[in-house]
């Protein structure tokens, strides 16, 4: 086995081209090694919101005389709440933490895997490269059918709103008899199958839907999520992270009608601060992360909407793996966190 030099990229190199193989190309590679990054910790925040919009029927103002609908609305309205805000860390380039592994001409070939923007993820091993979540989607909505096509000649030529409300709940009433005469096996017309049960039964609750409808409005729900990414650094102080207003849903940070969501992330002072690393030692060394950890809180005035922890890479310290580990003595494979550049799994055999 040829022998593995792991060189910092403050350190001038001789190095000629080496038999090295990088999984991931990025700018920065070259024959002669990869330059690669060391991730930072984000927070990646997910608000989930609904919008409810209510439009009144044309016989809203009968719907208790007629129907014993109580409380229904004359006026049409649109609402928005939030549903669920959640937290998650993701890992992206530090551009302030750019090393690279390099190769002489003795060294044996080496396999790189870097993520899509060069941060370094694994060493003589496979990676899987970091996915974020999927955005959400809304589910599709089923159509709804427009209730006038199924008022009848009598009820079109009424004379008055109100005698046409009074028809078009007659004919709901009749809809519902017809329903259970069917149910309980006592309709004039009984299905020949189950299969045709059901699909005489379907029209009949669609069609009372429809009607319905036109007494007690209806209402449409639309959900939407919006992402907030943030990066915190030492001394981060409380931030607005956004504004939610009842009326208008997700509004500008800086205007008023919305109420004040804020955001704000501790240090825990979890890592203790180390000492620089010598140079010297850095000629055969490999870079990694020991990830400190940060407390995020997301507030909607006094109230807690949101607490999680997280490891934070700009929390903690930059260490060095030796380069012992990548001589001919051992098969070394080393796998780092996406998230935090910390070592997630180190492998060391020595061959027989």
């Amino acid at each position: 086995m040829k022998h593995i030099i792991l060189s910092s990229l403050l350190l001038v190199s001789s190095a000629m081209a080496a038999q090295t193989q990088v999984s991931t190309y990025t700018p920065g590679v070259t024959p002669e090694g990869a330059t690669f990054f060391l991730p930072k910790t984000v927070i990646r925040i997910s608000v989930l919101t609904e919008k409810t919009t209510y439009t009144p029927g044309d016989y809203a103002a009968y719907a208790q005389r007629y129907m014993r609908l109580n409380n229904v609305s004359t006026d049409a309205s649109v609402t928005h709440r939030i549903l669920a805000v959640t937290q998650m860390a993701i890992g992206v380039a530090d551009t302030t933490k750019a090393y690279s592994v390099k190769f002489n001409q003795k060294t044996s070939a080496t396999n790189v895997s870097l993520s899509a923007d060069g941060v370094l993820l694994a060493v003589n091993a496979k990676a899987v490269e970091p996915t974020l979540p999927a955005r959400f989607r809304a589910a599709p909505k089923t159509p709804q059918p427009d209730p006038h096509r199924f008022l009848g000649e009598d009820i079109l030529a009424a004379g008055s709103l109100g005698k046409m409300a009074q028809l078009t709940a007659e004919e709901i009433y009749d809809l519902r008899e017809n329903r259970s005469l069917l149910v309980k096996g006592q309709a004039d017309f009984m299905p020949h199958d189950g299969q045709q049960m059901k699909l005489m039964l379907d029209q009949l609750e669609m069609q009372d839907r429809a009607l319905t409808s036109m007494f007690s409005g209806t209402t449409v729900r639309d959900t939407a999520e919006y992402v907030f990414t943030l990066c915190p650094v030492m001394n981060f102080q409380t931030q607005t992270l956004f504004r939610f207003s009842r009326h208008f849903g997700m509004v500008d940070a800086d205007d008023l009608s919305g109420e004040l969501y804020t955001i704000t992330v501790t240090d825990m002072n979890s890592v203790p601060k180390m000492t620089p690393i010598n140079k010297k030692k850095a000629e055969n060394g490999l870079y990694y992360n020991v990830p400190g950890r940060m407390r995020s809180v997301i507030s909607h005035g006094p109230d807690m909407v949101s607490q999680e922890e997280f490891p934070a890479a700009q929390f903690g310290n930059v260490e060095l793996l030796s380069g012992e580990l990548f001589n001919k003595h051992f098969g070394t494979r080393l796998w780092l966190n996406p998230v935090t550049g910390a070592i997630d799994k180190l492998e060391a055999e020595q061959p027989k």
